[in-house]
């Protein structure tokens, strides 16, 4: 017996969120590998193995919660730009909205871009009452995206040792539900 799944696309002005795909991965790779990318994001970088098995973990999200993470690309020619979606694994306490862009990509508004449609098709398609971000204190880019989009800052929570901001995303139209 074989599952399709489909992954949704979506469409901004300037971005495809798409599925991830095999060709992803030497792009991915060399995101994942920029110490600067990954400062907040665990610290570590990733070799292309280690990215692979994190494209395949961000991809396994889709069957077993039923959304996940989105590829990043360009309209024009579907190059690969970064990625953004909802992250869940097993031991976060919430779904989160998560975002990250090449460095090429930074300071050109597309991480709002890309998270405004998320956090819209998320409450649309999940029914998910509350949405966070977890965002390291030292990490004032995405803590202006956030806020930008009308997150609010609701504390702090330890993941896997590391303390980070609880950032809580409203439902459109709606105010904040903590």
């Amino acid at each position: 017996m074989s599952t399709t799944l489909e992954i949704p696309t979506l469409r901004t002005r300037r971005l495809l969120l798409r599925a991830f795909r095999a060709t992803d991965i030497e792009p991915f790779a060399a995101m994942e590998a920029d110490p600067a990318v990954r400062q907040f994001r665990g610290g570590h970088t990733l070799d292309r193995t280690q990215a692979w098995t994190a494209m395949q973990l961000l991809l396994g999200q889709w069957p077993l919660r039923g959304y996940g993470v989105f590829a990043l690309a360009a309209p024009q020619d579907g190059r690969f730009l970064g990625f953004a979606g909802v992250l869940h694994p097993a031991d976060w306490p919430e779904p989160e909205i998560a975002y990250s862009l090449d460095r090429p990509h930074w300071g050109q508004g597309l991480a709002s871009e890309a998270a405004g449609a998320v956090r819209d098709w998320a409450f649309e398609q999940i029914g998910a009452s509350t949405l966070a971000s977890f965002i390291h204190s030292g990490n004032e880019r995405s803590k202006r995206v956030a806020a930008g989009l009308g997150a609010v800052l609701d504390g702090s929570v330890t993941l896997r040792g590391m303390a980070v901001e609880r950032w809580v995303w409203p439902a459109p139209g709606r105010g904040v539900v903590a």
